[in-house]
């Protein structure tokens, strides 16, 4: 099936992408703020999340009941995120309703940000960050991040810290939003069913009088410490590890093969990772995956196992890593890797709201356009030579390793110390 492409850039500065696809029975819409935690000072840690939160708040036009009942008035499904680089908010809708759910999100992104909503809105987030933190995944996957990025705008949460989120003010945020949603920095995307002259047109009108400009990211160099970390917390028994090194960012043509290759490593079934640890019984979870930005990217492996094992299941890993490296990856492996990813491409991509993720990620961060079929191209056409390549460049072996729960610290460090030699361990 042929799908058409087009892109546009109205005279306010604001881009506007879509794939049209006349045989879909639904339509999905999502502005993209070029905005995220990694954009934030200091003093705005949480800002961009809460900023999120607060479009749902009201606008000049609607009242936060008025958003919610006016969205399930025509039947949409819709949401919003944050992430380190970037804020969206999308909506899928019945191609009836486009115009509907178009000026429902335009108008959201233009929040009234009164004060007491800020401040009812602020008690909200205090209260979902102490929930994150009685999880021991969250709390891990956070402090590790912390840990690795330590100094760099990368290794601060998204959602802040109860410190930071309390010491915000109303006019922060609207110094942010004034500041960072400008017409120049925002994407809006479209995938499905599409009526194209009809959206660029209502786009348009509905931006008319949004402030223009962009904005320039500041990029910054980050080289991680080489550390042990142990957390520990009375209310966990079992052992939750994450092991951090280097990795192609998204812009960077081995991002992808990088991303095979941990499917091959480490995926959560049918992997060595998996065939070492969890098939005989050694771990609950034992899984490798890349987490990319704009310019760098992390390998992040998170395993999970009774505390006693800890420090000899860490040393499985870290040995199925040194395979590796010393021996390379099968052709074999590769095409067993080819078929599980494209799967996922072609299930992930047969309705529009599946699709406009992965349409949204291409243009931000490849600047481009590719269809499923491209997509699923790109994919096959990694081999064992490109696989060498990322492996050459970067090493699975961790840099950071951060234990959570009543982990044998000496087992654990001379678990690494067969990797990498000594290591500072710091205890929590």
């Amino acid at each position: 099936m042929e799908f058409t492409f087009k892109t546009v850039e109205l005279d306010n500065g604001l881009r506007i992408i879509a794939e049209i696809n006349p045989h879909a029975r639904s339509v999905a819409l999502s502005y993209v703020v070029l905005t995220g935690a990694r954009d934030e000072s200091p003093e705005q840690y949480g800002l961009s999340h809460f900023l999120e939160h607060m479009a749902f708040k009201g606008t000049a036009r609607r009242t936060a009941e008025d958003i919610n009942r006016e969205f399930d008035e025509i039947g949409a499904l819709y949401n919003a995120y944050t992430s380190e680089e970037m804020t969206a908010f999308w909506a899928a809708v019945l191609p009836e309703y486009m115009e509907r759910a178009l000026d429902l999100l335009s108008d959201i992104l233009q929040p009234a940000l009164r004060t007491e909503d800020f401040e009812l809105e602020k008690e909200v987030i205090v209260e979902e960050i102490q929930m994150y933190r009685d999880q021991p995944t969250w709390m891990l996957f956070d402090r590790s991040i912390e840990t690795y990025f330590a100094g760099h705008p990368l290794g601060h949460s998204i959602l802040g810290t109860e410190e930071s989120l309390r010491a915000l003010s109303p006019q922060q945020m609207r110094q942010y939003h004034a500041d960072r949603y400008r017409t120049g920095n925002i994407l809006l995307a479209a995938a499905g069913n599409v009526d194209w002259d009809r959206l660029v047109e209502l786009a348009d009108r509905f931006t008319a009088s949004w402030p223009r400009g962009r904005v320039e990211r500041k990029m910054v160099p980050h080289r991680p410490p080489t550390v042990v970390r142990v957390l520990h917390d009375s209310r966990v028994e079992h052992a939750y590890v994450v092991a951090m090194s280097p990795a192609p960012g998204d812009r960077d043509e081995l991002g992808e093969p990088a991303d095979l290759l941990a499917t091959i490593v480490g995926h959560s079934s049918g992997s060595r990772l998996y065939y070492e640890l969890v098939e005989p019984g050694h771990a609950d979870s034992a899984e490798l995956e890349r987490h990319g930005f704009l310019d760098i990217g992390v390998f992040y492996t998170f395993l999970t196992c009774s505390a006693g094992a800890a420090a000899e299941n860490l040393a499985r890993l870290l040995q199925v890593y040194r395979q590796v490296h010393e021996g390379g990856i099968s052709a074999e492996e590769v095409d067993r890797a080819h078929r599980k990813v494209c799967s996922r491409i072609v299930l992930g991509s047969e309705i529009p709201s599946g699709r406009l993720s992965s349409l949204v990620h291409d243009w931000v961060y490849r600047g481009r356009y590719r269809d499923v079929d491209e997509l699923i191209r790109d994919v096959q056409n990694i081999d064992e030579k490109a696989l060498g390549q990322v492996l050459e460049r970067y090493s699975l072996r961790p840099q950071v390793v951060v234990a959570l729960g009543p982990v044998d610290e000496a087992g654990l460090r001379q678990a690494v110390e067969q990797v990498f030699g000594s290591a500072s361990v710091t205890q929590d």
